[in-house]
């Protein structure tokens, strides 16, 4: 029965590809040949591998690999976002491309809490303080900005979106959004979210701007210069998305020149960001 198991190309084990306890669960149905395996003998592993899991952007769908693989029938991303995967190019080969949505969309909303709250309240920099043994004293700075009862301005309102509507009604935000489509009167009630058609208004009412948008080339460079300079300087812009999203750049100018009082950022690009300004 064990030889009827399909064959799959993943990148590695470990740390920098697929968990060990996900790799078991993955040899219970498939066999698995890494990818350092395949390029030693892809004539060897080629023919027989049917899907590729793609974790971490990798193994990368380049046209190098493809053509090395005439019996693949599926990519499977792991993760929502496919902006790093030419759909069209890969279907052209009679390859699908398939996604897991909704299946980190509590856990990217939390973040995005867990940002804004860490912004407010100077945890990383209190925690900093805390731990040096040169502290004799503590800054009245660390007291941050109040997040009760401030005004929150969510940027794609979709599933995640929505979801950090839901966790900021129990700070009693003021919640705006903006999205390419207007939520029902229903969804907008339930959390008491109130729509902005106008982008601009919504950076110039927000004291955090949260950014939860998919990466397209309309979204790419969406927050740039001018966008920060429509932020309040007490501002806190808060970005979950893609890195591309966000000039960074612009970003480090407004930071540096206090157009903005701080940024929190779970994404960057690259990732991991190199030696750069923004640190």
């Amino acid at each position: 029965m064990a030889d009827n198991k399909p064959w799959v190309l993943i990148s590695e084990v470990g740390d920098k590809g697929f968990h060990e306890d996900v790799v078991d669960i993955i040899n219970q149905h498939f066999h698995i040949v890494c990818l350092k395996e395949f390029l030693q003998n892809p004539a060897l592993h080629g023919p027989k591998i049917q899907g590729m899991f793609m974790w971490n952007f990798s193994p990368a769908a380049e046209p190098s690999l493809l053509s090395c693989l005439p019996s693949l029938k599926v990519i499977a991303n792991g993760g929502v976002g496919i902006d790093h995967l030419d759909v069209p190019y890969i279907n052209s080969f009679g390859v699908k491309v398939t996604n897991t949505p909704g299946v980190v969309s509590d856990a990217t909303a939390d973040m995005a809490m867990a940002l804004l709250l860490a912004s407010a309240r100077t945890v990383i920099e209190g925690h900093l303080i805390s731990v040096d043994s040169k502290t004799t004293h503590v800054p009245q700075s660390l007291m941050g900005v109040e997040v009760t009862g401030s005004t929150l301005g969510i940027i794609g309102m979709g599933h995640i979106g929505y979801k950090v509507a839901q966790r900021s009604k129990g700070f009693n935000m003021r919640i705006l959004y903006h999205n390419r489509n207007r939520r029902s009167v229903e969804d907008e009630q339930a959390v008491g979210a109130s729509y902005c058609e106008k982008l601009d208004d919504l950076l110039k009412e927000s004291d955090f701007v949260v950014v939860v948008v998919n990466l397209t080339p309309d979204t790419t460079g969406l927050i740039s210069h001018r966008e920060l300079s429509l932020m309040k300087p007490t501002g806190t812009l808060v970005n979950v998305s893609r890195g591309l999203v966000v000039d960074q750049d612009a970003l480090v100018k407004a930071l540096m020149s206090g157009t903005i009082r701080a940024a929190a950022l779970d994404v960057t690009h690259p990732e991991p960001l190199p030696r750069y300004p923004l640190f």
